[in-house]
């Protein structure tokens, strides 16, 4: 799986899962397709991530609107209905 380091251009928008060992265990990020990955705030030093889910619509709210949930086709009817 490719890695990518702060400072690099994010390439896809996702889940990342981030890694830097001084003070942290690994936990995940969701970052944005063009930005830069992020330094550290607290050691400064270079964090490490990886890809764990690709999200390319997570921000496109022009394609996604719900208006109502969909019924599930194994649903029990109510008997107040």
């Amino acid at each position: 799986m490719k890695r990518y380091r702060t400072g690099d251009t994010v390439p896809e928008t996702g889940v990342y899962r981030a890694t830097h060992t001084p003070h942290r265990l690994p936990h995940e990020a969701v970052l944005v397709k063009g930005e830069r990955f992020p330094r550290c705030a607290k050691c400064v030093d270079e964090v490490l991530f990886e890809l764990a889910y690709a999200a390319p619509d997570l921000f496109d709210r022009s394609r996604h609107r719900l208006y109502e949930l969909p019924v599930a086709e194994d649903e029990i009817p109510s008997k107040s209905a």
